[in-house]
């Protein structure tokens, strides 16, 4: 179990660069008039990597001791977090950037498209930044990895 929290922890900063590095190439692509196959690639590995993300995180909910609801479990910081914010953001976020995603595929124009990910995918960044136990919320226990 603590492997796979590790797994986890460490993917999300492979998530977060991804979709950094695809907000940066919405944003440097937006006039050039092309949407390649490269840019479709990098939207799709973020898309993917948030929905492993989610798998590993779903089962860690169902193995991990930071999720419980018995009777007072929203006076708990930890147990509200893990096992109310943390899921319900997650899962906004990965709908969202599902969505995006397929709306950016549906434009026909290269800029739309572009356009439709820079707009989807800062909101979903937005979410996985307020969702994530960062280290200096010293009552999730979060850690840098």
């Amino acid at each position: 179990m603590g492997a796979l929290v590790h797994v986890h922890s460490g993917l999300r900063w492979l998530a977060l660069a991804l979709l950094l590095f695809a907000i940066v190439n919405a944003i440097l692509k937006l006039k050039s008039g092309k949407y390649e196959k490269g840019d479709k690639m990098l939207n799709l590995f973020a898309m993917v990597l948030l929905h492993i993300q989610i798998l590993i995180g779903t089962i860690l909910s169902f193995v991990t001791g930071k999720i419980s609801y018995a009777e007072g479990w929203m006076k708990n910081p930890q147990y509200r977090f893990f096992g109310l914010e943390h899921i319900l953001l997650m899962v906004i976020a990965v709908t969202l950037i599902t969505i995006g995603r397929k709306k950016a595929e549906k434009a026909i124009d290269p800029a739309k498209k572009h356009k439709t990910i820079l707009i989807w995918y800062v909101i979903v960044l937005v979410i996985i930044f307020l969702a994530i136990p960062w280290p200096f919320r010293t009552a999730l226990g979060g850690s840098w990895f």
